[in-house]
């Protein structure tokens, strides 16, 4: 069974993944950058046994991550329990992802990821809509090139920002009040946070195809995705499992790449 993880600057996602590459299990973990390689390898071994798994029905595992002070350590972690090493999806590894940017260097591991499981499961052109830390957006044209997207405060951090500067707003929960129109401070701040994204994802969507000149298949991922995304007027599909597939994906197309150069290799001589 294969080990997928996606490490992100609030959540750590982990999924299961069998022969046949069914997700046979997917959870969700607080990052917690101060966190030791044990204390990583008990969280993940606690994982499993939840999920009625146990540490020999790991024998490979895949990462991508957008926090390196974490990848180490969590690497460190998968290694102790299971004695594998682990494939990082970057740079050298293959994605079959045509990256058109300025500098694909800089694009996130977990867009990378989120825009192979995409292209290998939905019509293009594509708009990928990530809801994590920070909102991405990624765009993906009718030939499968990853040609730009945009990068947008997320949901929570915006919440936190609004409690932080203000001396009487408190904490809330992203939970769908029962109006659009608030009757007491939280649910106007629910209101708010929640209404104002999902008319943000309508209004982005409305632009990229204006500027595309077709319409996209818009997907969305991310923790706070089932939230918003019933509020959008535009047809967004949510996929909770998109990272965990194309982490399968790239690392099936990797193996697979290798194996053949091998064989290659071995002919040639």
């Amino acid at each position: 069974m294969l080990l997928a993880v996606d490490i992100g600057n609030t959540n750590i996602v982990f999924g299961c993944v069998d022969e046949n590459d069914n997700i046979v299990v997917f959870e969700r973990i607080s990052t917690n950058h101060n966190a030791t390689a044990v204390e990583y390898a008990t969280l993940i071994k606690n994982i499993l046994e939840m999920n009625n798994f146990c540490c020999k029905d790991i024998d490979d595992a895949v990462m991508s991550s957008v926090v390196p002070s974490v990848t180490n350590t969590v690497k460190e972690a998968i290694h102790k329990l299971f004695g594998v090493e682990v494939m990082i999806a970057g740079p050298g590894v293959k994605t079959g992802l045509n990256i058109k940017i300025d500098n694909p260097k800089q694009l996130g591991s977990d867009q990378v990821v989120d825009a192979v499981a995409a292209i290998n499961t939905y019509s293009v052109p594509l708009i990928i809509i990530d809801m994590g830390t920070a909102t991405t957006v990624s765009v993906v044209d009718k030939d499968k090139n990853y040609i730009g997207g945009l990068i947008i405060t997320g949901m929570g951090v915006a919440a936190d920002a609004l409690i932080t500067r203000t001396a009487q707003l408190p904490k809330f929960d992203f939970e769908l009040p029962p109006n659009i129109i608030g009757t007491n401070t939280i649910d106007c701040m629910k209101s708010g946070a929640l209404y104002s994204n999902a008319c943000a994802l309508d209004g982005i969507i409305e632009r990229i195809e204006e500027e595309m000149g077709e319409p996209c298949t818009t997907i969305a991922t991310g923790g706070l995705s089932s939230v918003v995304v019933p509020l959008c007027r535009k047809n967004i599909i949510v996929d909770k499992n998109l990272l965990i597939k194309g982490l399968t994906i790239t690392y099936r197309n990797t193996v697979t790449y290798i194996e053949n150069k091998k064989k290659r290799n071995k002919y040639e001589r």
